[in-house]
């Protein structure tokens, strides 16, 4: 994947992270360029951005931190292959921000 390749898809996951935040209306922030900041009532965080050198989408959440590498047309998770979506769904339900459709 070239690094154009990389920031096209990584931008349109991050707007797709970002649209699915409104529709659930849940708190989030982009306070850079490939960051988005997910807000909840307990004054916890879950952080997704690009990491442009690795060529990775990267969540940190209350339970870890996780990278996903392209694959197939989406992103799944280094360690395990979970998909993003997936992954990020369930982060945000166990950190207190309900369902989120993406």
């Amino acid at each position: 994947m070239t690094e154009a390749d990389f920031n096209q898809a990584s931008a349109a996951t991050l707007a797709r992270i970002e649209a699915a935040l409104e529709d659930a209306d849940l708190d989030f922030e982009t306070p850079a360029d490939g960051i988005v900041e997910i807000e909840f009532d307990d004054g916890s965080k879950i952080i997704v951005n690009r990491h442009g050198v690795a060529r990775e989408i990267w969540v940190a959440a209350r339970s870890g931190g996780f990278h996903f590498k392209p694959s197939n047309g989406g992103w799944v998770d280094t360690k395990d292959g979970t998909p993003l979506f997936d992954k990020l769904a369930s982060l945000i339900a166990a950190q207190g921000g309900g369902a989120v459709s993406f």
